[in-house]
């Protein structure tokens, strides 16, 4: 089936013919080091040739089981069929003319389409962008011309982007916020349900986290100056944290009460990644403004802010926008992946995903005492590694178990506030069999380490 595997040619297997890196991308890798800026990093540094379904080609010749979807957002697969026939077909006709400029149907109907598909029944617009970060800047923007307030509040271990306001708004310090401040001012940060990691455990979690986030916003803010509170969902960097049961509906009821702008960023749990259209539907939460990106387009840069049309009105003509913002051919390519989602049924598929990860990997958690949580929804799914017998963070093992798995050709990627979290992002189209068989692969290196 021609959607799964990016066309006939492109096996859905694993192959592994020379080291990885292989020769020729070690010769790639020179001239990049030569040409391209240092600060800009790569997880594993194989030269792609060609993608699609479960599977990264590389120019040796290697094929590598993708569990990382180029960070959550090749959810449709890299070269999906819808895809690249809408994209294919708009670049014929044109490329670009600014949708400030002279518009066109594409934005339009990606528009129509998120009002669709975001939760909630009430009247909503959207505004189209390039990158997350992007977005959730927009949105903050969008929420102080709405509230004619100042002031944000984000959470701990949270990751919204890498420009200056979003740097800001993220929790994590190194790589993305060491040495390039000062950041933006009025953004305040406040404690999130991490159950894992909470001290009195995960059953007072929720109601705890959320009293002391709304005391600190009340006392240490003021609602009244709150423009935003932007959360992810499920957050993504920081460590693949689901909230515990009961803390968003909390908060989002403290934004109600107090007129703020309640803003889920699901730049990375989007589209069909937990096995819902979006992670906030889980607890029936509706959002005054959502942000989107990643998953969005089948790999074409496209962003969006979608939210209540009164709050997106708010804003003066002409204060949003960009040059390429909703560039025509990633508006068809946003087009192509929602078809795809729909048609394939990928909420159905994230879910067997789930169903399929969580249970290895609690399996492997009873063996191994380096696994102190399994956690995550849908594609969206993690291990946190710890000194077995404690919670103390074990980056070492996480950095140590990611090499281990992508030297045997499974692309695995590692994030959280300490640096100890694997998670893993398969393609929603991977086939049964290459999940099992990089699930096998992380095992061994389990073994090993």
């Amino acid at each position: 089936m021609t959607e799964l595997t990016g066309g006939p040619s492109l096996p859905q297997e694993r192959r592994v013919v020379t080291a990885i890196p292989g020769p020729k991308s070690l010769e790639l890798q020179a001239r990049r080091t030569a040409a391209v800026a240092g600060g800009v990093g790569s997880v594993l540094p194989v030269f792609t040739v060609r993608a699609g379904g479960g599977v990264i080609e590389d120019v040796d010749g290697n094929s590598l089981i993708d569990f990382g979807s180029g960070i959550a957002v090749t959810s449709v697969g890299s070269s999906a069929e819808a895809v690249v026939r809408r994209a294919s077909a708009q670049l014929a006709d044109f490329t670009h003319t600014c949708f400030m400029v002279t518009p066109y149907e594409g934005y339009v109907e990606v528009c129509e389409q998120l009002a669709e598909l975001t939760p909630g029944d009430h009247a909503k617009k959207s505004a189209l962008f390039n990158s997350g970060a992007e977005a959730v800047e927009n949105a903050v923007k969008i929420a102080r011309a709405y509230t004619k307030r100042q002031a944000v509040v984000v959470f701990d271990h949270g990751y919204h982007g890498r420009t200056n306001l979003t740097m800001a708004l993220t929790a994590k310090n190194m790589p993305y916020k060491h040495g390039f401040g000062p950041f933006a001012p009025e953004v305040y940060r406040v404690p999130v349900a991490y159950g894992y990691r909470w001290p009195t455990g995960p059953e007072n979690c929720a109601e705890e986290a959320a009293a002391q986030a709304i005391d600190m916003i009340s006392k240490q803010v003021g609602a009244d100056n709150v423009a935003a509170i932007i959360i992810e969902p499920v957050l993504g960097e920081g460590g693949f944290i689901e909230p515990a049961k009961g803390f968003l509906p909390r908060i989002a009821q403290f934004a109600k009460d107090n007129g703020i702008v309640f803003v889920a960023d699901e730049i990375q749990s989007g589209f069909c990644r937990t096995g819902q259209w979006f992670a906030c539907e889980d607890e029936g939460i509706v959002p005054d403004l959502i942000t989107t990106a990643k998953g969005i387009a089948g790999g074409l840069p496209l962003a969006a802010v979608t939210g209540r049309a009164e709050i997106m009105d708010a804003a003066h003509p002409g204060g949003l926008g960009g040059t390429y913002g909703g560039n025509p051919v990633a508006c068809a390519a946003a087009l192509g992946a929602i078809e795809t989602m729909r048609e394939l049924d990928l909420n159905a598929k994230a879910r067997r995903i789930e169903e399929v990860m969580k249970g290895r990997l609690a399996a492997l958690q009873e063996k191994h005492g380096i696994i102190g949580d399994v956690r995550g929804r849908g594609a969206m799914i993690a291990i946190e590694l710890v000194e077995p017998g404690t919670k103390t963070p074990n980056a070492a093992a996480a950095g140590a178990l990611a090499k281990a798995c992508h030297a045997e050709g499974l692309l695995v990627l590692t994030c959280g506030t300490y640096g100890n979290v694997l998670r893993f992002l398969p393609p929603l189209v991977i086939g049964e069999d290459l999940l099992n068989e990089g699930l096998d692969i992380i095992e061994a290196a389990l073994e090993r380490i």
